[in-house]
């Protein structure tokens, strides 16, 4: 069967009701049964919760606290690269940008501009630059954090569908991640420049969040809003968390032309975890 094929009942699905409703199960307190979803969870997906800064699953108020559980510092430790993996996950696709095209998936492609909402000033900083499209599982650790140092510019909350994003939906779907829901996150490098990133959101994603401002969806705007942050200084450094997912979804980001030369071991498909080496920036000849 063909991964078109497979994905056309997403078409038809009332997917705002079942995110809302998942986004309401999830936020619930719900004592016993709570605790007893969560243990379902863990063992269903082999989660190691001694990676986690708290390991007690019934100390868990409601299945988003421990969905969007911290972890121990040393458990993910910090490479010594010019950028690091912002999530743990997987590699959906990465490379350079193809004039303002970006690589989805075999047969499908979305421009630079629909990512971003419309803005072609800002997708033009893009133009043959480079981007990754990073997976978040149901099983990852669910909080981004920061490739770089950089300084938030602006952030662009864009209204969309909510089909899922997982490898199949991506195969089947065109414009799947210009298409979804998602918060663009434009920051400044001191050392590289401008760089975007964006949470895609998916089916029961019940929310995204950033540290700044906090939760950003719900409520799910009509139309595109815009936050600037120009006279503000919110300075995150690499490593640090950015935002966070109420259940999985996709992170893209896209960075300017000769800014990243990515780890010669990124594969699509490949498992990552956050702090791992990213890539480094080209060497000036």
């Amino acid at each position: 069967m063909s991964d078109r094929i497979k994905v056309l009942p997403q078409y038809f699905l009332p997917k705002q009701a079942i995110t809302s409703l998942a986004g309401r199960v999830a936020g619930a307190k719900g004592g016993a049964v709570t605790t007893r979803m969560i243990s379902w969870f863990v063992d269903k997906y082999g989660v190691n919760m001694d990676e986690a800064v708290n390991p007690d699953i019934a100390s868990y108020s409601s299945f988003n606290d421990f969905f969007t559980r911290a972890l121990r510092i040393e458990a993910r430790p910090i490479a010594k690269a010019d950028f690091i993996c912002p999530v743990d996950g997987a590699i959906s696709q990465f490379g350079e940008i193809d004039d303002h095209q970006i690589f989805q998936a075999k047969g499908h492609k979305f421009t630079t501009a629909a990512l971003v909402g419309g803005d072609t000033a800002l997708a033009a900083h893009f133009q043959h630059g480079s981007f990754a499209n990073l997976y978040l599982s149901p099983k990852d650790y669910h909080r981004i954090h920061m490739p770089c140092d950089g300084r938030l510019t602006r952030m662009i909350y864009v209204p969309g569908a909510l089909f899922s994003v997982n490898p199949t939906t991506a195969r089947g779907i065109p414009g799947l991640f210009a298409r979804n829901e998602r918060v663009v996150c434009v920051f400044e490098s001191p050392e590289h420049g401008p760089f975007v990133m964006t949470l895609v959101g998916a089916t029961i994603v019940g929310s995204m969040a950033t540290v700044w401002h906090g939760v950003v969806n719900p409520p799910r705007a009509p139309h595109i809003c815009e936050w600037h942050y120009q006279d503000q200084q919110v300075v995150l450094k690499k490593g640090e968390e950015m935002g966070r997912f109420l259940l999985g979804s996709t992170v893209v980001m896209l960075f300017q032309k000769d800014t990243i030369r990515f780890n010669p071991d990124w594969a699509p498909g490949r498992s990552i975890r956050l702090g791992e080496m990213m890539g480094n920036a080209p060497k000036q000849a």
